[in-house]
């Protein structure tokens, strides 16, 4: 559902047709398209063309390259979330005899399982997929470049086998298990594994004249899991609002914030930049703002989705050019001019409308040693372990049902935390991975390890 382009001021309108018009005379691109998403819903949408008339609309298709990568992942976390797989095992127990059947679903996942970047043999992205018509050839005889798990090095044969993977388990074709399992039931019926029309089509802009050529639009084949579809703004502006807040007729909240989550090494590069990957998401990090989302390109192609979850912003810009513009730039300088022209408004505060009375106990000031930290309860059943001041360990807390907890994020990320109580039921202490948090700083009527000296504090003597 598209609302209507009034409800951003026209300042931002003008300041998002600005930044687009720019990109796309700068870029020399043949035409492209934007569209932002806030709230659920497109708030704006606008692209530039060379052409003299109709400009593209968020029903034209472009193809979007590495973003299907994306979708492939959403649906390995749908047979993890089943229950017909668990990330940690390794891609032989489920698809054997692919020669690097040793790295793990989560590897592959995150471009961790050291595998070549590309295919063995011509440029795969240019030639037909029926040169390459089993895993063998997307592999060759030697599939890995680095020690499995060592550090992050992109591999599209890795989504292919993702792809066959995905086949294996559900016995069906990778595209129409994504049709039946992500695109039908998030109404993205304009995405697809060949061009519908109306499509664009993608161009070479020679690098020193202004003239240009048409690129190819091969069939991928093996290769589709890896960069295959052809989408619209329309159709990405509603997957990105699935990657904010999930569904869960597709993938659950929690199981998309996994996936933002960075899952891979990072290289000295990536900590420069910021930049880091999940499980198949790029997580950027741009003008002070955590972004997730995807960038693609094929020949003729460019293509960017990214979200912003805190400022709730999301942005997509496609375009059919071999080279040029940035979209993944221009879509995270269309976040921030929403963003910062027109900060998000919050919901009112409510009070909560229950609350266990154990767990309020909980809330306040704790000390693990000297070390003060605060204990918030959040608004969605949560909690909040962090530093009273300044920098310090923080994380999220989800509970499981027995008095226990989980962390979700940062250093406790999937270690338990429980309250300790005395055998009169008062609260002792809190329990966090063998670390012991007390009401005052080594509190000595709690059971800290290593003892409390009887004699106290003291200053000076």
């Amino acid at each position: 559902m598209t609302t209507p382009q009034e409800e951003l001021l026209p300042g931002t309108r003008r300041a998002l047709s600005h930044r687009i018009a720019v990109a796309q005379a700068d870029g020399r691109a043949p035409s492209l398209v934007a569209a932002v998403v806030r709230g659920g819903q497109t708030l704006w949408h606008g692209s530039r063309t060379s052409v003299d008339g109709h400009g593209p609309d968020e029903n034209v298709q472009y193809r979007i390259g590495s973003i299907t990568k994306t979708f492939t992942a959403v649906l390995v976390l749908r047979l993890r979330d089943e229950g017909l797989l668990d990330l940690s095992d390794p891609l032989e127990k489920h698809l054997p005899g692919t020669g690097a059947g040793e790295a793990t679903i989560a590897q592959l996942l995150a471009h961790t399982a050291g595998l070549a970047a590309e295919t063995p043999g011509s440029w795969w992205e240019r030639t037909p997929g029926s040169l390459r018509p089993e895993l063998a050839d997307v592999l060759g005889e030697q599939p890995f470049r680095h020690p499995v798990g060592r550090l992050h090095h992109y591999s599209n044969p890795g989504y292919t086998l993702l792809g066959a993977l995905v086949e294996e388990v559900r016995g069906a074709p990778w595209e129409e298990v994504l049709r039946r399992e992500v695109l039908e039931p998030l109404g993205l019926h304009r995405t697809s594994g060949l061009p519908q029309a109306p499509h664009a089509g993608g161009w070479a802009v020679h690098p020193w004249a202004d003239v240009m050529m048409p690129e190819p639009a091969e069939d991928l084949g093996r290769m589709a899991p890896a960069g295959q579809l052809w989408s619209t703004t329309g159709d990405l502006a509603r997957f990105a609002v699935f990657l904010a807040e999930g569904d869960d007729r597709v993938l659950s909240a929690e199981s998309l914030r996994e996936m933002r989550t960075p899952a891979a090494p990072l290289g000295a590069e990536e900590l420069a930049s910021g930049d880091a990957y999940g499980l198949g998401l790029q997580v950027l990090h741009r003008s002070g703002r955590i972004l997730a989302g995807h960038s693609g390109s094929l020949p003729g192609f460019m293509a960017a989705l990214v979200i912003g979850v805190r400022d709730d912003v999301a942005a997509v810009v496609l375009t059919n050019c071999t080279s040029g513009p940035r979209p993944l730039t221009v879509a995270a300088d269309l976040v921030r001019i929403v963003a910062e022209a027109e900060p998000r408004i919050p919901e009112p505060w409510r009070p909560a409308p229950e609350i266990d009375p154990s767990v309020l106990e909980l809330a306040g000031p704790w000390y693990w040693g000297t070390q003060g930290c605060a204990l918030h309860l959040t608004a969605d059943g949560m909690i909040e372990l962090g530093p009273l001041a300044g920098a310090g360990r923080r994380s999220r807390f989800r509970p499981n049902g027995d008095g226990t907890w989980t962390g979700l994020d940062g250093y406790y990320t999937g270690e338990p935390l429980r309250a300790v109580r005395r055998p009169d039921g008062s609260l002792s202490h809190l329990d966090l991975g063998s670390f012991v948090f007390t009401r005052q700083p080594y509190d000595q009527s709690a059971p800290v390890p290593g003892g409390v000296d009887p004699e106290g504090w003291r200053g000076l003597a």
